[in-house]
């Protein structure tokens, strides 16, 4: 299946199906996302990437459909980290409700391109230089033991940005939003608005989580097809699961020390790959068995309300 230049061609197709079907039914005219609405669409993304996995038992075999839960589980836990960044930079920017979901569609479509550039190029290097596995999973090692041992709370400074810095140096920039445009004529001189500026470091932040998450997902599996697709699907329901938790991701303060915990054993699981293969079963339950149990925990010992980050105010 991964082989086969048609299953490519239709699953792109599929997935242009359905963000086109997102954009221009489900979210034609701009309207704050409710939890209800969200957790709906969550469900939808969530069953539609099971029942691909599905699909890929029965297509490719047992082993490649427990690599793509696996890699779909990784990335989908990896993403809440994103989703962190998003509130933190949504309420800096003073984003309405009613253009979140606009930056983050637009968000996502930036980071399936950077993302596919970054596993093609992943999956040539390692096929072609293979002790390359060895730096990934130090990498991996190191981010996991840095993740546990820093802050969680996310600093957003978008005059440090480079892109943003960029950018601004060659367009000016509006001092407040113009409804929800990303630019503006004015004076017969193209202006970006702050909208714009947000998706830029949507873009950018996505582009630092995945040098975190396409290494940890290359230990799981080689297949670009498999690499690519549980990505995609990961990234479509994102939106949606921000939309759905933004509310109550400060109560999960044990998830961060959860994926640190998934990172160094997806590095050491790396490094040893060429002494030792792990049974991919036995990965998807470690993997599993660590998300639930940090889930479990943050809300067995909730923090204190002194502790908890404040609320976005949009």
């Amino acid at each position: 299946m991964g082989d086969n230049i048609m299953f490519w061609v239709l699953f792109n197709v599929f997935v242009l199906g359905m963000l086109a079907l997102d954009l221009f039914v489900f979210h034609r005219h701009a309207h704050e996302v409710k939890i209800k609405e969200a957790l709906g669409f969550s469900a939808f993304w969530i069953a539609l990437a099971l029942a691909f996995n599905v699909l890929i038992y029965y297509t490719m075999g047992t082993e490649p459909a427990l690599e793509f839960l696996t890699a779909y589980l990784i990335e989908k836990s990896l993403s809440v980290d994103n989703l962190f960044v998003f509130i933190v930079l949504f309420n800096y920017f003073k984003i309405p409700p009613i253009f979140q979901h606009k930056i983050l569609f637009w968000g996502i479509i930036g980071a399936l391109v950077l993302r596919a550039i970054f596993i093609v190029v992943g999956v040539a290097l390692l096929a072609k230089f293979h002790f390359i596995i060895y730096i990934l999973g130090a990498f991996l090692i190191f981010t996991g033991i840095k993740m546990a041992t820093t802050s969680h709370e996310p600093e957003i400074n978008p005059r440090a940005n480079p892109v943003v810095k960029f950018i601004s140096r060659f367009m000016p920039v509006t001092n407040e939003l113009v409804g929800g445009k990303f630019f503006v004529k004015r004076e017969g001189m193209i202006f970006a608005t702050p909208l714009f500026i947000v998706l830029l470091m949507v873009e950018t932040t996505d582009l630092v989580f995945a040098m975190d998450s396409i290494p940890a997902i290359l230990a799981i599996s080689r297949d670009t097809f498999i690499v690519y697709t549980s990505n995609v699907f990961a990234l479509l329901g994102l939106r949606a699961l921000y939309f759905a938790l933004s509310g109550i991701m400060q109560l999960f303060h044990y998830l961060h020390y959860g994926l640190a915990l998934i990172l160094v054993f997806i590095g050491i699981k790396l490094v040893l790959s060429d002494i030792y293969h792990f049974d991919m079963r036995y990965a998807l339950l470690i993997v599993g068995g660590i998300l639930a149990t940090s889930v479990i925990a943050s809300l067995l010992f909730p923090k204190k309300d002194s502790d908890l980050p404040v609320p976005p105010t949009n």
